[in-house]
């Protein structure tokens, strides 16, 4: 004999759309794409295109970070989309220093930062949104 909870849990797992819905998906992909354009950013910032000091820098650890969460994200977990969300600021508050310090190349890239991060954001946010109304829609329609 199954509990209550344990059978209508799967009930609803069994109702749920097997693929999710256009504006899930596109949001997801936007997520990782910015996320992938950070840390390709990164990585040809602080080791080719315009590093602090000639012939790269260790300042290309500051991806790092960054790392755990594709996986997180490619496998959809939201835990990893409400970190990450938060974890962008810190790359914002970077490129906006750089953008407004330095000149060149660097004042550049840190304004792309900064489009990245701001893209990255949005796309986390709207992505945890979406998620949450999909999933209250979904157990209010096996309810009824």
């Amino acid at each position: 004999m199954t509990e209550p909870s344990v059978a209508h849990a799967s009930q609803a797992a069994s109702n749920a759309p097997a693929h999710p819905a256009p504006h899930i998906a596109q949001s997801r992909a936007a997520a990782v794409a910015s996320l992938l354009g950070l840390i390709v950013l990164g990585l040809a910032w602080e080791l080719w295109l315009a590093p602090l000091r000639p012939g790269g820098s260790w300042w290309v650890i500051k991806i790092l970070p960054l790392l755990p969460a594709l996986p997180g994200l490619l496998k959809n977990r939201m835990y990893t989309y409400r970190w990450l969300s938060l974890l962008v600021w810190l790359y914002f508050t970077e490129g906006v220093v750089r953008a407004t310090s330095e000149s060149g190349l660097s004042a550049g890239l840190a304004a792309l930062e900064v489009v990245l991060c701001v893209a990255l954001f949005v796309a986390c946010t709207l992505h945890i949104r979406l998620r949450l109304r999909d999933a209250k829609t979904h157990k209010t329609d096996t309810t009824e």
